[in-house]
């Protein structure tokens, strides 16, 4: 291994551990104001004194603003590492981290705090060497979980040599160090219904029942579903709300379907298979989440192989079915490769964690990578 990486990780992983700590005791689901605060106030505490700190505007309205913070340098190459603050566990289930059996449990540990910390220990090492970068800029949002409008930094950074995005880490197959460099486009589909109002037992059928048509709406949409066929779709339906009162036939209601595959393009069938009418309600369907995908495999290979053998052991690409904010920059920055952070589990739950042991090895990953971006195409 690399002398570099080997001491510069040891020195990460004496702090990450009290540091993921810090940042998951501020609870921050996406669109809470003060918990987003809170948590980019410790963000900004972690960050190397050698970086300016602006705040810019959030993606989504009346979502706290995001950070950019920027390091100078003497080299020539430009580093963008990304990571979001906010998390899908709300205020009811917050705990504090816990330490169990090798693992860190807590809220956001694996999506993405204990990412986030890494990038910041990754900024200050290279904030120690600026004759290795031009420029090492770390952006991290405040609403990646819950974004439906479109991305609005692409532009700032697309000039950038290579991007690092730190959600969670993986294994390969063979239980080699696993990074993902392929991501399927996102979308999410909501079908609203529009029936008739009517009295469930004395006049049930002057009513046009919207969660009739929705339930029949439902399946012919989802016959979609062909995760093992060429673009890898999935159409799943996961909200279904209607109705007011247990005696009114429901006059409106909603249908929910998230929506993956490879390619943008095959998310119009399914839009268009949304029926305008059924059972004398009107049915009305927008796609109002398009994230594209993300192919970084060739860009990378390259890049893999080099940082494997700075690492002393393999760095594969995998791929993987949820979205993240690298795929808004892949088609700008070839060299983008996601999944940097600590391998964990339980996203999403309050069960959430990451591997202890992972946070020390996770930063040999980061540092491999990144030396190995701020490299000349020649590799010099």
């Amino acid at each position: 291994m690399d002398d570099t990486i080997r001491s510069n990780a040891a020195e990460i992983a004496t702090r990450a551990e009290r540091e993921l700590e810090a940042l998951v005791a501020a609870s921050s689901p996406s669109g809470d104001l003060e918990g987003a605060e809170e948590a980019i106030a410790v963000c900004v505490a972690l960050l190397p004194v050698e970086a300016s700190v602006e705040r810019v505007p959030c993606s989504t309205k009346r979502s706290a603003a995001d950070l950019v913070a920027t390091i100078s340098g003497r080299g020539a190459r430009r580093l963008l590492l990304l990571g979001h603050v906010d998390t899908v566990i709300g205020h009811h289930a917050h705990g504090p981290l816990k330490r169990e059996s090798g693992r860190l449990y807590a809220p956001g540990a694996a999506d993405m705090k204990g990412g986030v910390v890494l990038a910041l220990e990754v900024a200050r090492v290279f904030a120690q060497r600026p004759e290795l970068f031009s420029e090492i800029s770390v952006l991290l949002v405040t609403d990646e979980e819950w974004r439906t409008t479109d991305f609005r930094h692409v532009e700032r950074f697309a000039n950038y040599d290579a991007c690092l995005c730190f959600e969670a880490g993986e294994r390969g197959q063979g239980r080699e160090e696993g990074v993902v460099v392929k991501r399927k486009a996102a979308g999410t589909l909501r079908v609203n219904a529009t029936g008739r109002a009517a009295h469930s037992g004395s006049a049930p059928d002057q009513g046009r029942n919207a969660l009739l048509a929705l339930a029949e709406a439902a399946p012919a949409i989802a016959r979609f579903h062909a995760p093992t066929g060429p673009d890898r779709l999935s159409v799943v339906p996961t909200i279904i709300r209607s109705g007011q009162a247990f005696n009114v036939v429901p006059a409106a209601g909603e249908l929910i379907f998230d929506v993956r595959g490879d390619r943008l393009e095959t998310f119009e069938p399914v839009l268009d298979a949304v029926p305008r009418e059924l059972r004398g309600v009107e049915l009305t369907a927008t796609f109002e989440r398009r994230w594209p995908g993300m192919d970084s495999r060739k860009a990378t290979r390259s890049l893999l192989e080099k940082a494997s053998a700075r690492l002393g052991r393999q760095i594969v690409g995998a791929s993987r079915g949820g979205a993240s904010d690298a795929s808004h920059f892949a088609p700008v920055i070839p060299l983008t490769v996601d999944g940097l952070g600590p391998r964990g589990g339980g996203a999403h739950t309050p069960d959430e964690f990451v591997f202890t042991e992972s946070l020390r090895q996770r930063a040999e990953v980061a540092l491999a990578v990144a030396l190995e971006a701020l490299c000349d195409p020649l590799g010099r």
